[in-house]
């Protein structure tokens, strides 16, 4: 079983822990942030993490894995490869969490969602919502990091690798944001915001 400390040198092997001032996908700002993305880059570290993700999972009913778009595409994919099962991603359309391109739910279906990074746990919240409002009945939610340090409670069993607490703030109360030193960025976009 991969201990957090091998989780984490696999994000550092592949150089996914940034330093810096972040808007995260909540709306909140931070100093860290977990990109997943480069990670993803190297198929061995990416394999790694999320063959023992699979591995705590043992025991749970699955019939597919769902994830949200976009950080969970790559994850999902690997996850139900180590599961053997079908796995499909939900994206925004008007604002909503939907599944578009031909992907549906069998009524009934024993759904995983997974995630890379959860901070507030909304995206997957929502998914957890979709998957349950088309017939799903979600057994599990997985991801890589939990930054909340098991705050966060999706209402079924939960499981990660890395369970840390990050700092975040509003946006209002960012002493990054006060202090004005460091361009506030939010990753994979490159957009650089003013606050």
């Amino acid at each position: 079983m991969l201990t957090q400390e091998q989780a984490l040198e696999c994000y550092r092997k592949t150089g996914a822990i940034l330093k810096g001032h972040f808007k995260l996908t909540s709306g909140r700002h931070s100093d860290t942030y977990m990109q997943s993305a480069k990670l993803f880059i190297d198929t061995k570290q990416s394999e790694i993490v999320c063959k023992a993700l699979a591995e705590k999972l043992e025991g749970v009913e699955v019939d597919m894995v769902v994830s949200p778009a976009i950080g969970g595409i790559l994850m999902g994919y690997e996850v139900a490869r180590q599961l053997g099962v079908p796995n499909i991603f939900a994206e925004r359309e008007n604002g909503e969490m939907t599944l578009r391109r031909g992907f549906s739910i069998p009524e009934g279906a024993k759904v995983i969602v997974v995630e890379d990074v959860v901070t507030t746990g909304g995206s997957v919240k929502e998914v957890v919502k979709l998957v349950q409002s088309l017939g799903g009945n979600v057994t599990a939610v997985a991801s890589l990091v939990d930054r909340s340090n098991g705050a966060v409670d999706f209402g079924v069993k939960y499981v990660n690798l890395i369970s840390m607490e990050v700092v975040s703030y509003e946006p209002d109360e960012c002493p990054l944001c006060k202090e004005g030193k460091i361009e506030l960025v939010k990753p994979g976009s490159r957009q650089v915001f003013k606050k």
